[in-house]
């Protein structure tokens, strides 16, 4: 197998050649090495990899679930794996290495999963894109010049490009979704909940982070949900498990769904033109599909939300930065933060137990005006992001001219349409539907009730059988003969 043929499978392709013995896993775990040596010098997005793994693979068959064998990388934020480097793109992180796996890391290795690597974010992923002072610029591989989105963005270059099939990501604001509508992705952020965030925290970032996948296809991500979900004891709280088998569902067909169509974002922030137009596209497929489609969205302050979402983001990063600063003996400052992340750090720190009670107090009021608006619509449906990728430049957290709350609003220029839905804990799905002038992905979000992925995956997979989007590729890709260097 070449790497353009093994770029050619998605994870549960490569899973069943391994299991019908036609290609063994340390050959896989080659070839995705391979195709980081040959993508990575262009894009930067795996910091580092894991060849001793792939050696110990021998040439029997994996034993696991619906992913054994597949080659697979890990975010570099806070999913812990017992000795292997957790640094969250910081220079005050640099060199941590956890003494014991998250429940997530247990699960994925239960799936079959083979960790090859690990991938780029920007700072304690406080940003809508991926670069950092310890490890630079990750690049978007359908344009160089152009930002590949946060804080998965790493991941999602990686699987664009054909590195992997399926990677580890998650999502506290956007950052599934974000880099999938960037990088032509099947980004999920599940329901709060459906996954466990243990055994280091009960709610990440108090309920708006989770941790999942990004994928190619829909079945993948489908599969992967079967795959991981699940309380497990200690959970605050479980979430109804769902009727049959995620994979199951998007087999299925969705019926004809009530549809509503954001006609603007939350905050008026502008939607750029070209935006604008391919989700009015989406929307007139939808109707061609069958279902009924309207514009409605749901509505509330959005000032006191933005406001509400800075102090809650600002202190919990605050609060990470002086746990593990004090693990390996340092003190936050401007020499190993960032200058956007140290600004983030002190008002993080001045945040009172007033401020982040308050915080939630908003949080409350969004979350029940949005269950509200499912009562009348099955799904919402929104661009991903507010504009198609931009330079990198736009993102540059060693900018002196921002506060904390001017950073926070300049990533809800991008990320609109991504916050209020971790807020209020919805299952939300970037697909890979539409294409700039240039040639880009432009993703579009599905948002569905509480724990209805289901939905999600039905509607994601007519899609996908209306309108294929797996043979898009990026220009750097590991099926190109000379990937470009820059």
């Amino acid at each position: 197998m070449n790497l353009a043929e093994y770029a050619g499978f998605d994870g549960l392709g490569l899973a069943e050649l391994v299991r019908r013995g036609d290609v063994s896993a340390s050959e896989l775990g080659r070839l995705a090495l391979d195709a980081v040596a040959r993508i990575n010098p262009a894009l930067n997005a795996v910091l580092e990899t894991f060849p001793d793994r792939v050696e110990r693979l021998g040439s029997g068959r994996p034993t696991g679930g619906a992913f054994a064998g597949v080659p697979f990388l890990i975010k570099d934020l806070f999913l812990f794996e017992k000795g292997v480097a957790c640094e969250c793109g910081s220079r005050l992180m640099q060199g941590f290495r956890p003494d014991h796996d998250s429940e997530l890391t247990r699960r994925f290795r239960q799936a079959g999963f083979v960790t090859v690597g690990r991938t780029a974010v920007p700072e304690m992923g406080y940003s809508s894109a991926t670069s950092s002072r310890l490890h630079g610029v990750t690049r978007n591989p359908w344009n160089p010049d152009r930002i590949s989105g946060g804080s998965s963005g790493g991941a999602a270059v990686a699987v664009a490009t054909g590195i992997v099939p399926i990677a580890h990501g998650s999502d506290g604001g956007g950052s599934i979704r974000s880099p999938a509508s960037f990088n032509g992705l099947v980004g999920l952020k599940p329901t709060r909940g459906r996954i466990s965030e243990g055994p280091d925290v009960a709610d990440q970032l108090q309920g708006l982070g989770v941790n999942f996948v990004l994928t190619r296809t829909v079945r993948d991500c489908a599969a992967a949900l079967d795959e991981v979900h699940g309380a497990v004891p200690g959970d605050p709280y479980a979430i109804a498990p769902p009727q049959r088998p995620f994979l199951e569902e998007a087999g299925r067909p969705p019926g004809r769904l009530r549809i509503a169509v954001a006609p603007e974002t939350f905050g008026g922030t502008p939607i750029e033109a070209e935006v604008r137009a391919a989700t009015a596209r989406a929307a007139r497929r939808l109707e061609g599909m069958g279902h009924v489609v309207e514009e409605a969205m749901p509505r509330f302050d959005w000032l006191p939300f933005v406001s509400a979402v800075n102090d809650l983001w600002t202190a919990h990063l605050a609060r990470g930065c002086d746990l593990f600063g004090e693990f390996l003996g340092r003190r936050p400052d401007e020499t190993n933060l960032q200058r956007v992340t140290w600004a983030c750090y002190r008002h993080g720190k001045s945040r009172t137990a007033s401020d982040l009670l308050a915080a939630l107090e908003v949080f409350n009021m969004v979350s029940r005006r949005v269950g509200a608006f499912f009562e009348r619509h099955d799904l919402l449906v929104t661009p991903t992001c507010a504009r198609t990728a931009m330079a990198h430049a736009e993102f540059n957290m060693d900018r002196a001219d921002m506060d904390a709350l001017q950073w926070c609003q300049h990533c809800f220029t991008l990320e609109a349409f991504l916050v209020p839905f971790n807020v209020a804990g919805l299952p939300a799905m970037s697909l890979p539907l539409e294409q700039s002038l240039e040639g880009g992905p432009i993703g579009i979000q599905f948002v569905g009730r509480f724990g209805e992925e289901a939905d999600l995956f039905r509607i994601a997979a007519e899609l996908e059988r209306a309108a294929p989007w797996a043979n898009r590729r990026p220009p750097i890709h590991v099926g190109q003969k000379e990937p470009a260097h820059r």
